[in-house]
C-alpha cells in the first residue's frame, strides 16, 4: 500500500523483517517441540536458538538464484547456524511456515484494527450523547420523512459499527495456523507452535489451510468499510450547500479548491468512500482464493501477498481517519431545525394519519384526508396544521388539543432515551 494511506505500526506488521522474524520464531518453536518428541537433539535447538539469524537483503539475494523464498530463508539461517541447521524445517512444508505466519500477521493486524474500531465507537458514543436531543429531519429516498434527532442517527451508526466489530472478532478467531496430515510432524509439534501465537489448528488440513477462513476475515474488513462508507456518504450529503446540517472540520490554513477560495469540500469522507471500494475488491479476491485445485495449488499466494497487507493497512487507516472526522464534525443544530421546519408541517402527516385511524376513520379515507391538505400545503399558503384545523372532517374526529400534540416535535422524541439505552448499552455489540 502506498505510504499516503499507511500508518507505521500496521505497516510494520507486514514488513519483510516482521515476516522473516515470524518465520524464524516458527522454525525455532517447531524444533523445540521436535526435541521433546525425540526427533532432534537438544544441542541442535540450543544452537539454533542462540545463533539463528537472518538478513533480509541476503534472503532476497539467495532467492534471485533459487527462485524460492522459503528455501532462500532456510539457506540464510544455515549460514549463521552451521551443521545444526539440518534439523530446521524437518518434516515441514513451505505452507506450514507460510500459513502459520499469515495467521500470526492477520491476528496481530486484527487486534490493531479492533483497537481502531473501539476508538471510533468511543468517539461516536460521545458525539451521540452530545446531539441526543438535537432535532433533525429523517429522510427516505432523500426526501423529508419524519423527525428524529442527530443523536439517534449517531447512535444507529454506533450500533452498526458494534455489529461489525463482533463479525471481525469472529473472523479473527477462525484464522487457523498449521497444515498437513502429521506424516512427518506430529500434532504435538503443531500445538506447541500454535499455542505460542494464540492460534488454533486447522480441523482438517490439506497441504494448506482452507481459504474460506481467510475469506471470512477479508469480508469482515469489507463490511467494516461498507459501514464507514455509509456514514461518510451521509456526512457528504449533509454537507451539501443546500443542506449544510453537518460539516467536516475545516482547519486554519486549509484550502478547499485551487480555483474557488470559498470551497469547503468533504474531502476526508470522499476519500474514505473511495478506500471502501478497495476493501470490497479485496474481499472478492479472497473469495476467488477458496476453490484451489485438489489438496493445494499456489494460485492464492500471489493474491494474498497483495490483499493481506493492503486490506489491513487500509482498514487501519480508514478507522483512524474516520475517528478524526467524527471528533471534528461540526453540527449545525440551527440549520437542522430550519430544514426540518421547511416542509410546512408535512413531516407530521404520518402521525396525523395514524390518529385519524385511531379515531375510527378507515385507513383509505384517512390517507385521502391527509393527502388532500398535504399536497397543497407544500405548494405554499397555509401550513398542514392550519389547513387541517379548518377541515371539519378532521376536527370532528380529533380535538384541537390533540392536533397540537400530533404536530409537536416532543411527541416524536419521547422514546429517545429507550433507543439510546438499547444502542449504547455495554454488551450490546453482539446483538
Amino acid at each position: 500500500m502506498i505510504s499516503r494511506y499507511s500508518r507505521p505500526a500496521m505497516t510494520a506488521v507486514w514488513s519483510d523483517e516482521s515476516r522473516l522474524q515470524i518465520w524464524l520464531e516458527v522454525e525455532t518453536l517447531a524444533l523445540e517441540a521436535m526435541v521433546k518428541e525425540g526427533l532432534a537433539p537438544r544441542e541442535a535447538y540450543d544452537e539454533v536458538k542462540a545463533k539463528g539469524r537472518f538478513d533480509a537483503a541476503r534472503v532476497l539475494e539467495i532467492e534471485q538464484e533459487v527462485k524460492h523464498d522459503v528455501i532462500a530463508f532456510l539457506t540464510n539461517v544455515a549460514e549463521s547456524v552451521g551443521a545444526s541447521s539440518r534439523y530446521v524445517h524437518r518434516g515441514m512444508t513451505s505452507s506450514d511456515l507460510l500459513d502459520t505466519t499469515l495467521a500470526v500477521q492477520l491476528n496481530r493486524a486484527g487486534v490493531m484494527i479492533l483497537a481502531g474500531v473501539d476508538r471510533v465507537l468511543g468517539a461516536l458514543k460521545k458525539r451521540a450523547v452530545e446531539a441526543k436531543h438535537v432535532p433533525c429531519i429523517g429522510r427516505s429516498h432523500g426526501i423529508h420523512a419524519e423527525p428524529t434527532t442527530f443523536g439517534v442517527k449517531l447512535a444507529g451508526w454506533y450500533a452498526e459499527l458494534a455489529r461489525q466489530r463482533s463479525r471481525l472478532v469472529s473472523a479473527i478467531e477462525k484464522i487457523a495456523g498449521a497444515v498437513g496430515t502429521y506424516a512427518s510432524v506430529s500434532p504435538a509439534v503443531e500445538l506447541h507452535v500454535l499455542s505460542r501465537f494464540g492460534l488454533k489448528p486447522e480441523t482438517v488440513a490439506t497441504q494448506v489451510v482452507q481459504r474460506d477462513r481467510h475469506a471470512v476475515f477479508f469480508n469482515a474488513l469489507a463490511l467494516l468499510g461498507c459501514s464507514i462508507e455509509r456514514f461518510c456518504v451521509e456526512i457528504r450529503h449533509l454537507q451539501r450547500t443546500e443542506v449544510r446540517e453537518v460539516e467536516e472540520k475545516f482547519t486554519p490554513g486549509q484550502k478547499g479548491s485551487s480555483a474557488m477560495p470559498h470551497k469547503r469540500n468533504p474531502i476526508l469522507t470522499e476519500n474514505l468512500t473511495g478506500l471502501a471500494r478497495l476493501l470490497r475488491g479485496y474481499a472478492v479476491s479472497a473469495m476467488e482464493n477458496v476453490p484451489l485445485w485438489h489438496e493445494r495449488d499456489i494460485s492464492h499466494s500471489s493474491v494474498e501477498r497483495v490483499i493481506a497487507p493492503d486490506a489491513c493497512i487500509i482498514a487501519d487507516f480508514m478507522l483512524a481517519r474516520f475517528e478524526s472526522v467524527v471528533e471534528g464534525m461540526v453540527i449545525h443544530a440551527d440549520r437542522m431545525l430550519e430544514n426540518l421546519e421547511s416542509s410546512r408541517g408535512l413531516i407530521f402527516s404520518g402521525a396525523l394519519l395514524v390518529a385519524l385511524v385511531d379515531h375510527g376513520v378507515t385507513r383509505e379515507d384517512a390517507y385521502r384526508l391527509v393527502q388532500k391538505h398535504a399536497l397543497p400545503a407544500w405548494e405554499g399558503g397555509a401550513t398542514l396544521l392550519e389547513r387541517v384545523r379548518s377541515d371539519v372532517e378532521v376536527t370532528k374526529r380529533i380535538p384541537t388539543a390533540e392536533l397540537d400534540d400530533i404536530f409537536d416535535l416532543k411527541r416524536h422524541f419521547r422514546h429517545v432515551d429507550t433507543i439510546f439505552a438499547r444502542a449504547l448499552a455495554d454488551g450490546s455489540s453482539g446483538a
